[in-house]
């Protein structure tokens, strides 16, 4: 029972631990799902936002959207390698993949992953026969691990998750005017808040999932507009608020003041992770306000963004006027509150002791 409460004091590391591998795959998935919309020949002709199936866009779609598909599974797999070590990975890659199939989405993949951590880390500690001991961590465990986190998802937790997924994408879907701009401040917040954390991929999942609908059906996703510009404001107005308020930063914040901004314009939200360590109290408010406020006009803007990323990389299947000028606000509003509340920095001062040196 011990054991139970460590891992669940620590569930927020396990999280951490399964996004922290899910990024690059994510990355990888939907740069490449963006390039494919770039050179679709019906999104260029603004004939909706279809992605071809022919040629090089459709190549890289298929390979984009091959590695988008493979989110939830990587995410549950690596949480439970977190708990459980590698006895964790075949029941918690499978398990990730049960949730995709019976539409349970991120929430499913984060419990598959937990429940799979778990029974293998018990699993490893039934003990055996010396002379089938070695097929435990090969056999024994990912088998029986993976027969109870399937048990789990496709039985007990399941449907119960798909169902609120569904009715959260109905409504999400069925929002316009005052009702989208509240959607993008909420979304908006979400992304900012964590930084890619599980808050953040929530918003972020739910997202991906309503480009991949609308895209297919050859509509704009204004769901992922507000998105979007979120992921990228914390990164790009954490570099130039370093690079204009100096009083406000370190000198290594300073220094990294151009990465942030190049990964913000990327999609990578991760690039403000160090400017919000450094100083959480002020800084996660700073985010999700800009943020929320960004999001908001978006939404009532109607922004859309066709790709399953964010950043300024996603412009051309993006609606560039009013994207870019949501972004520029936002930015705008997060220097604006770094002004106003980040205090100014200030050196540690180095305590060196005085040495008695007594040569007698």
């Amino acid at each position: 029972m011990k054991d139970l409460v460590n891992i669940l004091k620590n569930t927020r590391q396990h999280l951490m631990s399964g996004v922290s591998y899910m990024i690059p795959v994510v990355v990888s998935g939907g740069v490449l799902f963006a390039i494919a919309a770039m050179l679709s020949i019906n999104t260029l002709q603004g004939s909706g936002a279809a992605v071809t199936s022919e040629g090089v866009a459709g190549f890289l779609s298929t390979v984009g959207g091959a590695g988008l598909g493979l989110m939830v599974p990587v995410l549950s797999a690596f949480i439970a390698f977190s708990i459980a070590d590698r006895p964790g990975i075949a029941p918690g890659l499978i398990g990730g993949q049960l949730a995709v199939t019976v539409k349970a989405g991120f929430i499913g993949g984060i419990v598959t992953g937990l429940v799979a951590g778990i029974a293998a880390y018990y699993l490893k500690k039934i003990p055996l026969p010396k002379a089938i001991q070695s097929l435990k961590s090969i056999f024994i465990v990912p088998l029986l691990g993976t027969l109870i986190t399937g048990f789990v998802i496709v039985v007990v937790v399941g449907n119960p998750c798909a169902w609120l997924l569904t009715s959260l994408e109905t409504w999400l879907t069925g929002m316009s005017g005052s009702g989208a701009a509240i959607v993008g401040a909420i979304t908006g917040a979400m992304i900012a808040f964590d930084l890619g954390g599980p808050l953040n991929k929530v918003a972020y999942s739910t997202g991906v999932a309503l480009v991949g609908t609308t895209v297919a059906a050859g509509e704009n996703c204004t769901f992922m507009g507000p998105i979007g510009l979120a992921i990228c404001i914390p990164p790009i107005g954490a570099g130039v608020a370093s690079l204009v308020l100096k009083k406000k930063f370190s000198p290594d914040e300073q220094n990294a003041g151009v990465g942030a901004i190049a990964m913000g314009c990327c999609g990578i939200t991760e690039g403000a992770i160090s400017y919000t360590t450094a100083d959480p109290v002020r800084m996660i408010p700073i985010n999700m306000v800009s943020c929320a406020i960004a999001g908001a006009i978006a939404g009532a803007m109607g922004v859309y963004d066709n790709a399953a990323w964010g950043g300024l990389v996603v412009l051309p299947v993006a609606s560039v006027g009013s994207y870019l000028l949501c972004t520029v606000i936002g930015v705008a509003i997060y220097v604006a509150l770094c002004a106003i509340f980040k205090k100014d920095y200030v050196e540690k001062e180095e305590v060196v002791e005085d040495i008695d040196i007594s040569f007698e």
